[in-house]
């Protein structure tokens, strides 16, 4: 951590803060620029795009509402969205792969469309783990890149819809069910409708209340575990992507091994007079070798079968886990970046404005430039106070999404279990 909040302002500054920052998301707000079906409550697309009322806002857990209650089990029974390529390409002269998104109900996406779909969770929640998307390529992309990027599209989509507070807004379910052509524009208009999270949140003004005194060092204490974490785990997924391609590469070799006992047992050459009385001996070879060829196709299909199973519930699994914790960190940065680099920006200002005051005081210069500067000290003043509570607000939500983590973690074990149990059950085979 880089800074510190400041003690509050006088409290005739509070009221004037959150009327301000009321005042100023009243007006919509542009986009932000910069993962078994249990299915997930119909939503009329029509009735998406309308704002959504302040019952149906984020609720909070009875008790302290900075602790989260969720298990395992509960997040990953929320819902699973399945992303499948539509083999059809569209496009006069540069080709778009598009998606089918399905969950409780079908539609097609293409990835302009996720890209607008992150853009407003960045807009609606900024200081929640909102999932990188995979890279985009303009031009040349190849199977296997197409491929790659809708395992991840299907990562982020899924992690989208397992987070407690996502799964419940209406741009996801609006992202999940319309299937127009005008998607990209139905989700801006959903968000720009509403303000965001911080301005929903009935407990964001009163957030600093629920924290603990040392937060700043819990911060940067599971902020640093989580980076060690995400190191060791994604030098596990490159070693465990390397041995299930080892698998299939092993899977192929076997099957052409098999092949070519095959083709010498099938071999129907006829021998020289010499050998004749020794043909026995090579047909009895020949038949032998056929039959084992056999045996080298079953394993050539036990090794591909350990492979493709390793690559869906070990990598695939492990690359889930490594996009959360990239997330996150991606939110500490947002954090650092964001709120405390303005609110240190204000308080600057802030200085220099007293400075200029004070001069102007001694300088005796005109009434009304008097006042001027001392309504804009005020401005100043209420504009701190905002940011100051949007960084406790900031915090408040680090710390739920940091309980959120740890929820996930026991995910790794499952992970592990199933690679232990595959290479035995591969050397048993």
């Amino acid at each position: 951590m880089t800074g510190r909040a400041m003690d509050p302002l006088p409290p005739a500054a509070v009221g004037a803060a959150a009327e301000a920052e009321a005042d100023k998301e009243a007006d919509p707000q542009p986009p932000c620029p910069d993962p078994d079906s249990f299915p997930a409550p119909a939503v009329e697309p029509q009735a998406i795009v309308q704002r959504a009322p302040a019952s149906s806002r984020m609720q909070m857990p009875q008790g302290n509402p900075l602790l989260l209650s969720h298990s395992l089990q509960e997040l990953l029974a929320r819902d699973t969205v399945q992303v499948e390529l539509i083999p059809e390409k569209k496009g006069l002269f540069l080709k778009h792969v598009e998606y089918e998104v399905s969950s409780q109900v079908t539609g097609k996406s293409r990835y302009n469309d996720f890209v607008v779909f992150q853009e407003m969770l960045l807009h609606k929640f900024p200081y929640r783990m909102v999932p990188a998307l995979p890279p985009k390529r303009m031009l040349g992309a190849d199977r296997e890149f197409i491929e790659a990027r809708r395992r991840a599209l299907k990562r982020f989509v899924n992690l989208v819809a397992r987070h407690p507070l996502f799964s419940e807004d209406v741009v996801l379910k609006l992202f999940l069910s319309f299937s127009g052509s005008d998607v990209q524009n139905k989700l801006k208009e959903s968000a720009q409708c509403v303000g965001d999270e911080f301005m929903n949140c009935k407990l964001a003004t009163r957030a600093k209340d629920f924290l603990p005194a040392d937060i700043q060092a819990q911060f940067a204490i599971s902020r640093e575990l989580i980076r060690n974490i995400y190191n060791s785990f994604h030098k596990l997924r490159d070693r465990a992507e390397r041995i299930a391609s080892r698998a299939i590469d092993n899977a192929a070799d076997l099957l052409i091994f098999g092949k070519e006992l095959s083709a010498i047992g099938s071999d129907t050459t006829l021998l020289p007079s010499w050998v004749a009385l020794n043909s026995s001996t090579w047909g009895s070879l020949k038949q032998a070798l056929k039959g084992l060829s056999v045996e080298f196709a079953l394993l050539a299909d036990k090794a591909a079968q350990q492979g493709k199973q390793e690559e869906n519930d070990v990598v695939e699994k492990l690359n889930l886990f490594l996009d959360l914790l990239q997330s996150y960190k991606d939110l500490c940065e947002r954090h650092e970046k964001g709120v405390l680099h303005k609110h240190q920006r204000a308080l600057h200002k802030y200085s220099l404005m007293k400075r200029q005051m004070m001069s102007a005081a001694v300088q005796n210069r005109e009434p009304e430039s008097v006042e001027q500067l001392e309504s804009r000290i005020v401005e100043q003043e209420n504009a701190i106070q905002t940011m100051e509570l949007r960084n406790y607000f900031s915090l408040y939500c680090l710390h739920q999404e940091t309980q959120l983590i740890h929820v996930y973690l026991p995910l790794t074990s499952h992970i592990l279990r199933a690679f232990v149990n595959s290479q035995i059950q591969g050397h048993k085979e």
